[in-house]
């Protein structure tokens, strides 16, 4: 709306003095022929809006002017929780949002404190996504997202390893992991398999799906009761940590290079800096012996195989030999 946008404009100025046309059509996604409309507006409402001419002007408002228009809606003080986050804020549809909460937070702290709040935001940033990995395509997550926030139930198309199929969901909460968006979601029906879910519980009804693999959602308008003992981040952790003893159920014996000792953290995480725990102590080039917890043979041929030559696997001797047969067998294709 546009007196949204003329708060906003205000704010700006009072928050960050002077600033060019397009600068502040940058800021607000306008056009700078609206910019100008903006101020104009903003001068016969009676907001001493100051215009500078030249190379270095701008507009400003008059020194000693502040407003008070500083009162945050419901929706923008949800966003802020979300200030560290600015991608999958604007992900939610909560981007706009959070840019106007912002620069009413500032206009409301006294100078000092709005000051070290705009030091901080200049020296940290969070990036969610993880390297050299692109985000999800996530077209239905602000439609989720809504469903989440007014308990209204969905009905989805899913698509899970074996197949797409048609769930009616009880949508509890939204997770960022690694850049991945996940909803956790009570099934109206027990589903007939849990392959297609994180950390899923046997005979449970929470589980989690990834947003990505949504083919398409719908909300009827029928709402649900959210259960009272439900606590989102107990059961992420909880969830998290069933899986990853689920998955990696077997240990590797490995003897890694002074280079792998460095990768190891990188490729494999949690995984990766235990294993580095269990070290004994260098050989004489260097190469010490880990216990990498590791999934099943298959996945892990595959896992320890970006170790390339860095490393050896000594034991167990089915996936020693799993290993030196795809070895064999790569030697083959590049002979």
């Amino acid at each position: 709306m546009r007196a949204d946008r003329l708060l906003s404009l205000l704010l700006l100025l009072q928050n960050r003095g002077r600033m060019t046309a397009p600068e502040l059509a940058a800021e607000l996604e306008v056009s700078v022929r609206t910019v100008y409309r903006d101020v104009e507006a903003l001068g016969a409402s009676g907001i001493p809006v100051h215009a500078d001419r030249g190379p270095a002007g701008g507009f400003r408002l008059v020194d000693g002017y502040r407003t008070r228009l500083t009162g945050l809606t419901d929706v923008q003080a949800g966003s802020l929780f979300l200030a560290g986050a600015p991608g999958p804020a604007w992900d939610l549809g909560l981007g706009a949002d959070l840019a106007a909460a912002q620069l009413k937070l500032q206009a409301a702290l006294p100078a000092e404190l709005a000051d070290r709040a705009r030091r901080i935001q200049q020296r940290f940033h969070l990036d969610a996504p993880a390297w050299f990995r692109d985000a999800d395509p996530v077209p239905h997550l602000a439609q989720i997202a809504e469903a989440v926030w007014e308990q209204r139930v969905l009905k989805t198309h899913y698509r899970r390893w074996s197949g797409a199929v048609h769930r009616e969901l009880w949508p509890l909460g939204l997770v960022l992991k690694g850049g991945i968006w996940y909803l956790v979601a009570r099934a109206a029906q027990e589903p007939d398999t849990a392959a297609d879910t994180v950390g899923a519980e046997a005979g449970g009804a929470v589980r989690s799906y990834r947003v990505g693999r949504f083919l398409a959602v719908d909300t009827p308008g029928e709402l649900f009761e959210r259960p009272e003992d439900f606590e989102l981040t107990a059961y992420w952790t909880e969830s998290a940590r069933r899986l990853e003893a689920a998955t990696r159920r077997n240990t590797a014996v490995v003897r890694i290079s002074p280079r792998a000792r460095r990768l190891l953290p990188m490729w494999f995480g949690a995984a990766g800096v235990r294993a580095l725990a269990t070290a004994g102590p260098p050989d004489a080039e260097g190469w010490v012996e880990v216990e990498l917890a590791v999934e099943s043979d298959a996945v892990a041929v595959g896992d320890l195989l970006r170790l390339g030559a860095e490393a050896e696997v000594l034991g167990p001797p089915d996936l020693r030999r799993a290993l030196a047969t795809a070895v064999a067998e790569l030697a083959g294709r590049y002979r």
